[in-house]
């Protein structure tokens, strides 16, 4: 379970490579990790929306369809033909232009609000652009292209839910273009309507096969229901047309975790790797999948690349993974790990190296090395709070009580170790018989965590401080009796 959660923390860089290794309450069942798998694949690409040059169609959308759309008065007409060449290159002018055409008297016809609310959105002004528009639709119901660029204008707003209304009535009138059912299909994605998603991805990859935006929809549909057959497929057709993205191999490694096909997952991300395809993202996988798979040769090379491409994440990855086989005793692969950091190391790894060779010192019982680990450590990191744990359990180790006992209170300036450094010094007045102070620690350990095995060992040590409080020897009688003394103190017979 270790390793999986090792694995789960490859996938997403959000999560901490410190946690690695430390115990968790719930750690993640393997249906859990490949759901979560399959949830990360193509992370971020549902929160960006498919490429659209929005502008481009709203200018192509200048010229008319003959009988199926509203006319202008002659004199819009006149106008409209000397300044359409000017919507594109200079909207602000042509903007002006048709406000000045503009009168109280007459309302200009619906042709010429669409032309002048294409005229505000290329100017940005897309309040008044949507008011033309919506003017246009009111008078004009079957405006087909009003309908689709009121959708464009929605769609690149990130207003998904008003944008799939207005597709839609453009399907409905007819139009058939690729594009209007994609951003429609990622409209209703963005809604969570995946089923009507589904189908207007099909329709736009059917219209359009060579675009990768509506392919990627209906795989991350596929995903989303669990249909790792369809997606398989999907992401290997992406991969045959987009060969040097890295990231939909990292897709393709993803759906076959989802389906729990370990092996053929890390056989695709050495090819990835030895094409020179493998991003950061995609040699992490691998090292982590290696990882899991108890191949530790593997796993460095794995994490030997990633340091070429990137060092911080290299570096990092490999002290993580160094841990992780100290928290499963595997204390040979730590050597060969650590064996194979650069000289080199950033400050944060530096630190994290030499409480990496103190543990690993520890777990040998070598005292004398871990303390000096970790003080080569504190000097880098005076207040350090692990570092300093660390040194108080050398110590106690070696039965030097006194300086463990500074050690930990050291660390309990740290809010990171406090609580530990409570139980660590209620250990030590436990081994020191002084029940009463053990007391103490166990209770201002319980103030920042509540446990009940703590709790419950809490209650034995109060039992224990009972006991030492009857049996303390009494205080010598005074040689004089003072004044208001009348008996001896309740302990004494």
């Amino acid at each position: 379970m270790i390793l999986r959660r090792f694995l789960l923390a490859g996938l997403v860089v959000a999560i901490a490579v410190a946690a690695l290794g430390q115990p968790s309450a719930n750690e993640p069942s393997s249906a859990q990790l490949d759901q979560f798998l399959t949830s990360s694949l193509l992370k971020g690409r549902t929160d960006k929306a498919p490429a659209l040059d929005a502008k481009r169609i709203i200018n192509e959308s200048n010229s008319f369809l003959k009988e199926r759309e509203p006319e202008m008065s002659p004199e819009e007409l006149a106008l409209y033909e000397k300044i359409v060449t000017m919507l594109g290159p200079n909207p602000e002018l042509a903007v002006k232009l048709l406000e000045a055409m503009m009168n109280e008297k007459e309302p200009p016809s619906p042709a010429f609000e669409f032309i002048l609310g294409n005229a505000y959105y290329s100017a940005g002004v897309t309040d008044k652009a949507e008011a033309r528009y919506r003017s246009a639709l009111k008078r004009y119901p079957n405006f087909l292209r009003a309908w689709n660029n009121l959708g464009v204008l929605y769609y690149t707003a990130g207003r998904y839910a008003d944008a799939i209304p207005t597709f839609s009535k453009s399907i409905t009138l007819g139009d058939r273009d690729p594009t209007t059912f994609g951003l429609l299909g990622y409209s209703l994605e963005k809604q969570e309507d995946y089923v009507g998603a589904e189908l207007a991805f099909m329709q736009a990859v059917n219209g359009d096969p060579a675009n990768a935006d509506w392919r990627e929809g209906l795989f991350r549909i596929c995903l989303q229901n669990q249909q790792y057959g369809r997606a398989e497929a999907l992401v290997k057709n992406l991969i045959r047309a987009h060969p040097r993205e890295a990231r939909y191999w990292l897709a393709y490694a993803g759906v076959l975790l989802a389906a729990n096909r370990r092996v053929d997952a890390i056989v695709l991300l050495e090819s990835a790797a030895s094409t020179g395809v493998a991003g950061i993202e995609e040699l992490t996988l691998l090292g982590d999948l290696y990882a899991e798979q108890k191949m530790t040769p593997e796993a460095l090379t794995a994490f030997q690349r990633l340091r070429a491409l990137s060092a911080v994440t290299g570096e990092s990855r490999l002290l993580a993974y160094a841990q992780l086989l100290l928290d499963t005793g595997r204390l040979a692969d730590v050597r060969a790990v650590l064996a194979s950091l650069p000289v080199e190391l950033t400050p944060a790894g530096r630190l994290k190296l030499l409480q990496t060779r103190a543990d690993l010192c520890a777990a040998q019982q070598q005292w004398p090395e871990a303390r000096a680990e970790l003080q080569a450590l504190l000097k880098l990191a005076p207040l350090n709070g692990h570092a300093l744990l660390g040194l108080g359990r050398a110590y106690a180790a070696e039965n030097d009580l006194a300086r463990a006992a500074f050690a930990f209170e050291d660390a309990k300036r740290s809010a990171d170790t406090r609580y530990l450094a409570n139980l660590e010094l209620a250990t030590l007045e436990i081994r020191n018989r002084h029940y009463g102070k053990s007391v103490d620690y166990l209770q201002q350990a319980l103030s920042i965590e509540k446990t009940e095995a703590v709790e419950n060992y809490l209650s034995r040590v109060k039992i224990l401080a009972a006991e030492e409080s009857h049996s303390a020897p009494c205080p010598p009688p005074p040689t004089t009796p003072s004044a208001g003394t009348s008996s001896p103190p309740a302990c004494c017979p």
